[in-house]
């Protein structure tokens, strides 16, 4: 009887110990297995197809559910990781800087309530993509990364880096293209 109220001790012991957070500089609670919100990150075009030699608009969105965030870009504490998206495209092909959202501040028990810049909701990510004017006509494709750290009110989960792939056709520049995800590309 003593040694299995032993036993049950130590496996409660090894329970307990298994799922307590531990903490990491800049006050942030990280967990080893925390359940990830489901944040969807996809890639637009602001037309269907790329015109030889003209730029077209493009647009990575991060939808990030509600309870959640992201780090800025520009994060105010040195210890949080930052959203950084790269994008490679097939050689000739220049890609501009990246417009990311106006970050909200807010102050959450995580941080010890110090200030940090955050993305919530869905943040847009816009860039120009200029296609040379000797450019192959045909298929092409970004390649995108994208790299966060999310959180809620009371925990940081680990970053994750996630891959996308936006293809889109190369035409002519007197080929007609069509404006589309007017709600990503307002004017």
């Amino acid at each position: 009887m003593i040694r299995s109220q032993k036993l049950f001790r130590t496996a409660i012991l090894v329970l307990a110990v298994a799922f307590l957070p531990s903490t990491f500089a800049g006050g942030h609670v990280l967990r080893t297995n925390p359940p990830d919100p489901n944040i969807r990150v996809s890639g637009f075009f602001s037309a269907d197809k790329a015109q030889r030699g003209r730029t077209t608009q493009a647009a990575v969105v991060m939808e990030i559910p509600g309870g959640y965030h992201v780090n800025s870009n520009r994060p105010m504490s040195k210890y949080a990781i930052p959203t950084v998206l790269k994008i490679d495209g097939p050689s000739g092909i220049r890609i501009g800087p990246i417009a990311y959202p106006r970050a909200r501040v807010r102050r959450l028990k995580a941080s010890n309530n110090e200030p940090l810049a955050v993305f919530e909701g869905r943040a847009v990510m816009r860039f120009n993509v200029m296609v040379p004017a000797t450019f192959q006509q045909g298929m092409t494709e970004l390649r995108v990364r994208l790299r966060y750290q999310s959180c809620n009110d009371e925990v940081c989960f680990p970053p994750q880096t996630r891959e996308i792939s936006m293809p889109i056709g190369v035409v002519g520049t007197g080929d007609s293209v069509k404006r589309i995800n007017g709600q990503i590309f307002r004017r």
